[in-house]
């Protein structure tokens, strides 16, 4: 029985689909305006493991993640690039699915882009009006009015008051409310004409939080599942979402616009937040030149996804000697490998993940079955691969895993050379140069292990 911790209700609750068997999950994605970095690896990794958990439970889940593919930042960029707004997105998107790819992350069932869903965002706005909700500011912006909203602040846990004393409330003038946030963003003569449509309110483009309100429930319906992102979401995006979601319902079909509310925690550096503003953030571009996209991933998942993860690079090279023991294990496992969903280790691996998505419980197991595989149980190996693949680890060649060069290491080449030089000097009997020759190996992170057919190595 999965449990999920529901930031709404701030409990684990049991998981009751809205639709037996079936789920529909939304989950916030990238802004398209740089590479990505380690903070949405997290995201794309977690929710990618989410997916692939409800799916080996047997539902039937639709997911979707957003592209915001308009928004100040981007606008800004593309007129420092001297590109369209479509060829600065449309290249950081190629990027964001290159990255993902690389990290095991499954496509999506749907990546909607925002400028796609302009019209159903009007429409929306247009509904908020008409229920009370939305004004139209000095400014010319259209304005949802916070105060208007009963259930406003739900989700962040905090009153009216503790919000608007909050830093992150921006102050504009013609605002009814210094709370109240944009809906319709009214057009700027130097904007490009690319970012402007026609609306009833003049023209302008849309704010960012009626973006996703528009796009998971054209796509997922007013009421659905699961909806997920970063914990630095969850107000005041998330928290708007529910405002606007649930003020453009009629009042005979008034229902809850989310049913469970997940968050992943922060990724830290130096146990401060990683962020652009603080220059502290890494992209997975600058990480994948120095480290193996499964040891990332694998370094992602072992830590709850509710929880800090604090990246080092000693926490990376920890990951990847734990991911090489794990593939040490699975040597003479070939072809694939089916889970045997009643031996104890998938038993507990199971209930493991029921529990709020506990990887950290789940990879032990799989060190458990490691330590069984290396004993020389096969099948608890074939175990250890299939439970593996459940998390998107352990399926390729443990031979390529085990022999790939990190950067600045010896080439795979290298080491076959001196591997064949050693072999020489072995059978020449100049057992000093053979022994020089393995010393040297091991000092550069290479283990050589010496068989009947001869001298296999891996790296350390």
């Amino acid at each position: 029985m999965l449990k999920i911790y529901n930031t709404l209700s701030r409990d684990k609750q049991v998981f009751v689909p809205i639709e037996p068997g079936r789920v529909n999950m939304y989950v916030c994605g990238m802004t398209v305006y740089d590479f990505c970095h380690l903070g949405h690896a997290r995201v794309m990794v977690v929710f990618d493991m989410v997916a692939r958990w409800l799916r080996a439970s047997g539902y039937e889940l639709n997911y979707v993640r957003n592209i915001t593919d308009i928004d100040d930042k981007i606008i800004r960029r593309a007129q420092e690039n001297g590109e369209t707004i479509r060829q600065l997105t449309d290249r950081f998107i190629a990027a964001m699915n290159e990255d993902a790819g690389a990290l095991g992350v499954l496509r999506p069932d749907a990546e909607p882009r925002a400028t796609e869903y302009v019209p159903q965002m009007l429409d929306m706005i247009g509904t908020l009006e008409k229920n009370g909700y939305a004004y139209v500011a000095e400014s010319s912006d259209v304005c949802y009015s916070v105060r208007k909203f009963d259930g406003y602040g739900k989700l962040s846990g905090k009153s009216l008051e503790d919000l608007r004393a909050g830093e992150r409330v921006d102050v504009m003038a013609g605002k009814q409310d210094p709370l109240d946030f944009v809906l319709w963003k009214h057009a700027r003569d130097d904007e490009p004409a690319e970012v402007k449509w026609e609306s009833p309110w003049g023209t302008g483009r849309p704010g960012w939080h009626i973006e996703c309100s528009a796009m998971g429930s054209q796509l997922l319906g007013k009421h659905f599942d699961i909806h997920g992102g970063g914990q630095d979401l969850q107000f005041p995006h998330h928290e708007n979402e529910i405002a606007q979601s649930e003020g453009a319902m009629d009042a005979n079909e008034h229902c809850q616009f989310v049913n469970y509310w997940m968050h992943n925690g922060f990724v830290r550096v130096d146990d401060e937040k990683m962020s652009k503003s603080l220059g502290n953030f890494f992209t997975i571009r600058e990480v994948l030149k120095k480290y193996d996209p499964e040891v990332v991933r694998f370094f992602i998942l072992r830590a709850h996804y509710r929880s800090p993860l604090n990246y080092s690079d000693v926490h990376l090279d920890d990951a990847r000697q734990a991911l090489t023991r794990l593939y040490t294990a699975l040597k003479g496992v070939d072809g694939a490998a089916q889970v045997d969903w009643n031996e104890t280790h998938a038993v507990r691996f199971k209930a493991a993940l029921d529990d709020d998505f506990g990887t950290p419980e789940a990879m032990a197991v799989l060190f458990d079955l490691a330590t069984a595989a290396n004993r020389g149980d096969a099948v608890l190996a074939s175990q250890l691969k299939a439970l593996g693949g459940v998390l998107g680890l352990l399926q390729r060649d443990p031979q390529i895993f085990l022999q790939a060069a990190p950067a600045g290491g010896l080439s795979n080449e290298e080491i076959d050379e001196k591997v064949g030089a050693r072999a020489t000097a072995k059978k020449a009997k100049n057992f000093a140069e053979s022994d020089r020759i393995r010393d040297d190996l091991k000092a550069a992170g290479i283990v050589l292990e010496d068989g009947p057919q001869g001298t296999a190595w891996r790296r350390a």
